[in-house]
């Protein structure tokens, strides 16, 4: 066998692509979706899977996002159709608009917009071309924003999920992209933006890595190489905040284990159980304050926002859960389930538990709503008729919970509240036909 020296450079180049995608597990019947722009390194990436297609069996398709921001912007788009054509591709073309006022600027604008498109397609695999020059740019543009371990570890080969991420050229130089098509006579559409230095990765690019890479000819493979130690780095404070998510709790947090953890680890952790929730940590500062107000309040009812989410002390306990939408009143009409805020209210069926199915089905109207003035149920038959909010406290419904909860109301009285319980009058009877709702929200 010719070593990597002798080998020409597309054969070794294709031998890359296929070991990341033996890696990914990659096999017969996966479905493998390319982001093509059109440019070298999507053109290249396109033409090693459509090579490689026999030898893994997989089912390759294509996607092009039509931004709309160039003149040029058909002509790529036809350039993609011509040559999917040639290989036997599916292409699917998605036409964005993208916001000209975004707050982040018309590269992050366009970039969001490819995302959202990209995220509609079928498929086992989202393919991506982004290269080695790629990674280093990435590093350094994070790291110049101040970003932390997480970030710092830029792009990975392979993400799996629904559906997974590869980047199989992310090991490879831009260089070696031009050698191939150079070999294979490969043509190519050329964004005129990449030159435009007033885009901070055109300019990092361009004005930073270029003359880097001058004085420092292993400055790129250097910093790809540093996103590599970043994300171990990453993977090992993962695994600290499991071990310390276990010994405070878990799904049951307690505060005093909370607290005896460090400032760093706490920190840590919160960050770790907003990612586990799939939503990006807030900012350090944020961070560090939700800490110190937990230690300030020693133990007393505290709600401190954290992002998309809320962190909550009561009674000892602690949790996160996410803000919910706004609920609005539902009518029921013997649905399995309803959506709730960002949740659902499902409803369970059977004998002697709930409420009285009998009963419901002689109601003349039957809704989901929130608490309304004056509200109150008897839990028993034996017990008093109390309001809304004392019926919270006794159930250890913290104060910030209750403008969400979901309230079954038949003929305008309340019988049931989520977290709470049924009302007597409206419990099903042993032997009975019942129905129970079942509020299950978002972190559930």
């Amino acid at each position: 066998m010719a070593s990597s020296r002798t080998r020409p450079p597309d054969a070794l180049l294709t031998e890359q692509v296929g070991e990341v995608l033996r890696a990914a597990g990659v096999g017969r019947d996966s479905r493998l979706c390319l982001a093509l722009s059109g440019g070298i390194d999507s053109s290249v990436l396109l033409e090693i899977l459509a090579g490689l297609r026999p030898r893994f069996g997989y089912v390759l398709a294509a996607a092009h996002v039509h931004h709309g921001l160039s003149p040029h912007a058909d002509a790529w788009c036809s350039f993609c159709e011509e040559v999917c054509t040639r290989l036997g591709v599916d292409l699917s073309v998605f036409r964005v608009d993208v916001p000209r006022n975004h707050r982040a600027g018309l590269e992050a604008a366009a970039r969001e917009a490819r995302h959202v498109a990209l995220g509609t397609v079928a498929a086992d695999w989202l393919v991506f071309a982004h290269h080695q020059d790629d990674q280093a740019e990435t590093v350094l543009f994070r790291l110049v924003r101040g970003t932390g371990v997480a970030g710092a570890g830029a792009m990975k080969a392979c993400e799996p999920g629904a559906p997974g991420r590869l980047r199989p050229l992310l090991a490879v130089r831009r260089a070696a992209l031009e050698a191939y098509a150079s070999a294979r006579s490969l043509a190519w559409v050329e964004d005129e933006s990449n030159a435009d230095p007033r885009f901070a990765r055109n300019y990092l690019r361009h004005q930073v890595l270029a003359p880097l890479g001058r004085v420092f000819p292993g400055a790129v493979a250097a910093l790809a190489r540093a996103a590599g130690h970043f994300q171990a780095a990453d993977a090992l404070l993962d695994e600290l905040a499991q071990i310390d998510f276990a010994a405070c709790g878990a799904e049951a947090l307690a505060l005093e284990p909370l607290l005896g953890l460090s400032d760093r680890r706490l920190c840590n952790l919160l960050r770790w159980m907003v990612r586990r929730r799939g939503a990006n940590p807030p900012a350090s500062v944020r961070i560090h304050e939700v800490v110190r107000q937990l230690r300030a309040t020693a133990g007393a009812p505290v709600c401190l926002a954290l992002g998309a989410d809320v962190l909550t002390v009561y009674r000892g306990g602690v949790s996160l859960t996410r803000i919910s939408s706004a609920a609005r009143s539902i009518h029921w009409q013997g649905e399995a389930f309803l959506a709730w805020g960002d949740g659902r209210v499902v409803i369970e069926r059977g004998i002697g538990s709930g409420l009285d199915g009998a009963a419901l089905a002689h109601a003349r109207a039957i809704s989901l709503t929130t608490r309304w003035p004056g509200l109150s149920m008897r839990l028993a038959a034996n017990r008093p008729r109390h309001a809304f909010k004392k019926l919270c406290q006794e159930a250890g419904v913290p104060a910030w919970k209750r403008d969400g909860l979901p309230v079954m109301q038949a003929d305008g009285e309340a019988v049931w509240i989520a977290g709470v319980g049924f009302a007597a009058e409206w419990r099903c009877p042993p032997g009975a036909a019942g129905v129970t709702p079942l509020w299950l929200p978002l972190d559930d």
